[in-house]
């Protein structure tokens, strides 16, 4: 059974991405001396071995754990 992918572009959704807050994650993930490795091999791993959906899901998952962990 195909499921559909998880819409990234909003719609009905109550959450919304900061521009901002987009741009200070690219940097952290692509510039910072520390962080970036890090991140890259994360995602080099979560790409590699996720679907396209299963990625979406889990960012969601993580920005709600994050959003109830503050």
């Amino acid at each position: 059974m195909s499921i559909e992918p998880v819409s990234l572009l909003g719609g009905e959704s109550v959450y919304c991405i900061n521009e901002a807050q987009l741009r200070d994650a690219a940097r952290l993930a692509d510039e910072d001396s520390e962080s970036s490795p890090k991140i890259q091999s994360q995602l080099e791993t979560i790409e590699a071995s996720l679907t396209r959906n299963e990625r979406a899901a889990l960012a969601f998952v993580i920005i709600e754990r994050l959003r109830k962990s503050v």
